[in-house]
């Protein structure tokens, strides 16, 4: 767990597309479903790092 955790250069303009997407949408309903699928989306990936360190601290630290 040393390297800092950064986006590959395809992630980082997937990222910025994004981002551009949702400024062009004008619809306030379409952006609440957005921000609470990207809320759910944020949770289940904090739930599955956290599932992948206590997997991995269980085996008894072993590198991944």
């Amino acid at each position: 767990m040393d390297q800092a955790i950064s986006l590959s250069l395809g992630q980082q303009f997937e990222v910025e597309r994004m981002s551009r997407a949702i400024d062009a949408e004008g619809d306030p309903q379409v952006l609440r479903d957005l921000a609470k699928q990207l809320l759910q989306a944020w949770h289940t990936q904090k739930a599955a790092t956290n599932w992948v360190m206590r997997q991995h601290l269980g085996s008894g630290g072993a590198a991944l």
